[in-house]
């Protein structure tokens, strides 16, 4: 059982008189905060004083976000999409994971790189105020591509949204990273963690990441899979594959990385779904 924090009389009779006052919670909460008390502590405190569990302190101080949508996971053994036949080669259900074949053409492969290739820049991970930061343990480049940029990019992102039934308006910009040898992400999840400050601005447009699709533009010599530690998988990075898998918050289950290049390199596209709309509509 988690001990209640010691608290002071007179933040008591604070907390007390402010709430009869007529504030709220969140406004008695955001006040004890820009003071200096921690927000898990802030909110450890003002439970215990006005009485009430912690979860209805949530309840009370957040509104209820409605349930956004969700990607339809592809199923064996086939998809035709965009006139393509698309093997889903693997299917693992907790996580949800599955390996897509023939996704890309060689063609698409050798064109995104192409395109990507004069725009690389060191890649960048979302620190917890969401602003993007150099991370030590992602160390490839990268550039993102616009929604519906290019007619490549538009004709791509159409059929991940056929193939997941989610509207373009859901998905991110495309990244492209280019991994060289002894380069790698280290283990990470893909879903924002509501405990970081920076949580409600992130997720604020929308709101929280619920899949991922990891596309292979080339194969590497050696190495440069992406791994599921959890569930002990690895899937081999292959020209015109991917490997898609969805997520709920929280999901420990969805731990994964990009292994090392041992020899060659390795190009990837990645695009991450979010459960409501993201970007304004593409239209042609």
């Amino acid at each position: 059982m988690t001990s209640r924090p010691p608290i002071r009389p007179e933040l008591r009779e604070w907390i007390l008189s402010t709430t009869r006052a007529g504030h709220s919670v969140e406004a008695v909460l955001k006040l004890m905060q820009e003071t200096g008390y921690d927000p898990r502590q802030s909110r450890s405190i003002v439970a215990s004083v006005l009485n009430m569990p912690i979860t209805a302190l949530d309840a009370h101080t957040q509104p209820k976000a409605q349930p956004g949508r969700r990607t339809r996971h592809p199923e064996a053994p086939q998809v035709s999409v965009d006139g393509r036949t698309i093997d889903v080669a693997l299917s693992v259900e907790s996580p949800t994971v599955r390996v897509l074949n023939n996704l890309l053409s060689p063609e698409e492969c050798e064109a995104l790189i192409a395109e990507s290739r004069p725009r690389l820049q060191r890649a960048k991970t979302v620190d917890s105020s969401g602003k993007q930061q150099i991370d030590a343990r992602r160390t490839s480049e990268g550039m993102f591509f616009t929604i519906g940029e290019s007619p490549l990019i538009k004709r791509i992102e159409q059929r991940i949204a056929t193939l997941l039934s989610l509207p373009i308006d859901h998905g991110e910009g495309l990244q492209v990273l280019h991994y060289l040898p002894g380069q790698q992400y280290e283990p990470h999840y893909d879903w924002f963690d509501p405990e970081q400050p920076g949580f409600a601005a992130i997720t604020a447009k929308g709101g929280q990441r619920i899949a991922s699709l990891v596309m292979y533009l080339n194969t590497p010599d050696s190495g440069g899979g992406t791994a599921f530690p959890e569930i002990g998988l690895t899937v081999t990075a292959l020209r015109g594959s991917a490997v898609y898998f969805a997520y709920d918050t929280g999901d420990t289950a969805s731990l994964h990385a990009g292994l090392p290049v041992q020899k060659g390199e390795k190009w990837i596209a990645t695009k991450w779904l979010r459960e409501r709309p993201l970007q304004k509509s593409s239209r042609s």
